[in-house]
């Protein structure tokens, strides 16, 4: 059965701390290879689930905005390199015109030859950060950023409202393109090409500006981010065990992620981390009093979707710990080959397409104005 069609369980929305921890891990595997064929096999992995699972909210149609985004940022990361890049010698395409520079811009280069494999290592590179990009761009069309802050811990809270009116700007520009573009084939006016773009630019900015910005003015004034008084002790410890906590995780995950890295930052690291982490959201959360009205549950399907990000990076290890091609040579230029550990990993990751539930659908309404409400209205009901 497809992973599109009607099933018998009943439709929910699944929590969002889910999806963030599975679009995480293969952001995690993106990060750590430049192999264009793992890189391309996450961006199908990820197409695949967000194309099953995502609902028919206002925020749910802006993964195509972080496709093109990420296909942006390729076209960048190979324009550079041609104008500026390091000339290293291999297979010449062409040359550009070049520009002597003074003595003391020495290693910096404008113009010169371009080479077939200057070309292969920039696409490489491009491509790496357009799957992180288009990883994020899935948490953010799968789940709901308001769900996903008030699924937030309550030491994290007040950090979690400026994050959320943050992760918010982009869903709350596509939500606002598309109102725009409307706006513009009502009056006549083109609505696509260069015309169109010049138009609708500022438009677009500044509604979804004024959206985030509201955001945050309505939860200032409903009290988000309130927090009761606690002893000054208190709040200097939960601090220490935070900043120590985040520098623990961040040198234990390279270690995880480096084999070259000693034993003892890696695993050791990591777990002292994130026991200095629990240990500041217990001693936070003690001096903020915030309630919750029918909290979203954590149940199997939760479990399975966050271990499929998991098993992804798990993968990736493995790969890295047998010698898999995970970085295909430039200079020689090589032919890439799959990781079989890594790709079993990034495959175990599709899973949640079959294994979410199915999001509620939104009944069709004539205006985007009754869409957005009525998806404000389906999470206050989830």
């Amino acid at each position: 059965m497809s992973p599109t069609s009607r099933s018998t369980r009943p439709r929910r929305l699944l929590h969002p701390g889910a999806w963030w921890l599975w679009a995480a891990g293969l952001a995690v595997v993106a990060l750590r290879t430049t192999n264009p064929l793992l890189l391309g096999l996450i961006l199908g992995v990820v197409a695949f689930v967000v194309a099953s699972r995502r609902s028919d909210a206002p925020w749910a149609m802006s993964f195509a905005g972080y496709l093109k985004l990420g296909a942006f940022v390729i076209a960048i990361r190979m324009v550079f390199p041609i104008l500026f890049g390091n000339r290293l010698p291999g297979t010449e395409l062409f040359t550009i015109p070049s520009v002597t520079l003074p003595g003391w811009a020495a290693g910096v280069s404008i113009g010169g030859p371009v080479t077939v494999e200057m070309l292969v290592g920039a696409f490489y590179q491009g491509l790496r950060l357009a799957v992180v990009i288009v990883c994020v761009g899935a948490a953010n069309t799968l789940c709901s950023p308001y769900r996903m802050l008030r699924a937030l811990p309550n030491a994290l809270y007040e950090a979690g409202v400026a994050v959320t009116v943050a992760l918010t700007f982009a869903p709350q520009l596509a939500i606002t393109a598309r109102r725009v573009r409307e706006a513009r084939r009502l009056r006549g006016r083109p609505t696509k090409g260069p015309s169109a773009w010049r138009g609708s630019m500022l438009p677009v900015l500044e509604g979804a500006l004024e959206r985030a910005v509201a955001l945050a003015a309505s939860m200032d004034s409903r009290g988000y981010g309130r927090h009761g008084q606690s002893p000054a002790a208190i709040r200097r410890t939960a601090a220490a065990l935070t900043l120590g906590g985040m520098v623990l995780v961040a040198i234990g995950a390279y270690g995880v992620l480096d084999p070259s890295v000693p034993f003892v930052l890696r695993a050791p690291a990591l777990l002292a981390g994130g026991a200095a982490l629990a240990g500041a959201l217990v001693m936070g959360g003690r001096r903020s009093d915030r309630t919750r009205y029918r909290a979203d549950r954590w149940l199997a399907a939760e479990w399975v979707v966050s271990v499929c990000g998991l098993v992804a990076v798990v993968g990736v290890v493995v790969s890295g710990r047998l010698g898999g091609t995970l970085d295909p040579s430039v200079y020689p230029l090589e032919v890439p080959q799959l990781p079989v550990a890594a790709a079993l990993g990034v495959l175990v990751a599709v899973l949640p397409a079959w294994v979410a539930p199915e999001p509620p659908e939104l009944a069709t309404v004539p205006s985007s104005v009754e869409a957005a409400a009525s998806a404000r209205a389906l999470e206050v009901a989830a």
